[in-house]
């Protein structure tokens, strides 16, 4: 699985962009280290970073959709809470095995590789039209 973000991933909201790319990038150092061998603890630390960066990264796509009036705002943020659960569970996963197994990094391509990429390309990407057409009103 490749875990790059790519013209696929591109919303055209600037922020949003530049935020999904260091995302995606600790993403797929995460996946790496774990597939390489890298260890309970390492995999404990970056697991903790991915879950910081997720709520900084949410807490300002919800912001921008607030400043913006993207109505629909609140079924976003239940997604947003949604893969907040994932990390946890990830978490709760790691805490009964002794590293990262090859079951484990099966759970993160799923529940956050393969989740993200979905809600990048779905929900992320109708935020940044909003804003795009609210913006420029004569391309209605």
């Amino acid at each position: 699985m490749t875990i790059e973000f790519d013209d696929n991933l591109i919303t055209g909201n600037e922020l949003i962009d530049s935020q999904h790319q260091e995302l995606i990038s600790r993403i797929k150092q995460f996946v790496d280290s774990c597939e390489d061998g890298g260890g309970k603890i390492k995999a404990i630390q970056m697991l903790d970073y991915l879950a910081d960066y997720t709520n900084f990264h949410f807490s300002a796509e919800e912001k921008l959709q607030k400043d913006v009036g993207y109505p629909g705002l609140a079924e976003h943020q239940k997604k947003h809470e949604e893969f907040k659960n994932n990390l946890k569970e990830l978490e709760a996963f790691l805490d009964e095995v002794e590293g990262p197994t090859d079951a484990f990094v099966e759970q993160v391509k799923k529940n956050v590789v393969d989740w993200l990429f979905n809600h990048i390309k779905a929900f992320d990407r109708s935020v940044a039209e909003f804003i795009f057409l609210t913006d420029n009103p004569d391309r209605l």
